[in-house]
């Protein structure tokens, strides 16, 4: 049997399992007029060498944060067996309670109620939140924070509502 050389694709967090709610938490229009806002200040640094330099530099710094932005976007993905929000991915057999927050209560989750062993995935341009209780007894972690534009349907996903 010959071999390959190429290295077998790793599994994703949905491989054979079927999607059940899926969610990227993009960066609002606001974000962005900030990032072309903060790339025009380059016309500024180098307009005094020369308008083509400040023109070039402001494109640049715009391409740069519009990378990093999309690159730094989390997923929240739940399937019948796991759930992935961000980087981190737990069976959901070790979900408990899941409640969801919006405004003043919202802001009291990510701030004075805030565990500082809780698993943060928050933007601050989203305002609701989902605290997700994590019942493993081999994790400290007490719960996940997330934030959600639509925590309804995260929640309902979680919970089978």
């Amino acid at each position: 049997m010959p071999e390959t050389s190429s290295p077998a694709p790793m599994p994703s967090p949905s491989a054979g399992a079927s999607v059940i709610y899926r969610e990227k938490l993009w960066p609002n229009l606001w974000i962005w007029i900030i990032a072309a806002g903060i790339s025009a200040a380059g016309i500024l640094v180098f307009a005094p060498i020369s308008l083509a330099a400040g023109l070039t530099a402001a494109a640049v710094l715009f391409i740069i944060m519009a990378v990093l932005l999309v690159l730094s976007t989390p997923t929240i993905l739940v399937t019948a067996e796991t759930l992935t929000v961000g980087r981190a991915t737990i069976e959901r057999r070790y979900i408990g309670s899941v409640e969801q927050f919006r405004g003043g209560e919202a802001t009291a989750e990510r701030g004075t109620r805030l565990n500082g062993l809780a698993y943060l995935c928050i933007r601050g341009w989203i305002d609701p939140v989902v605290r997700i209780e994590i019942t493993d007894p081999a994790d400290q972690t007490p719960y996940w924070l997330s934030s959600s534009r639509h925590p309804d349907r995260l929640t309902a996903a979680l919970t089978g509502h």
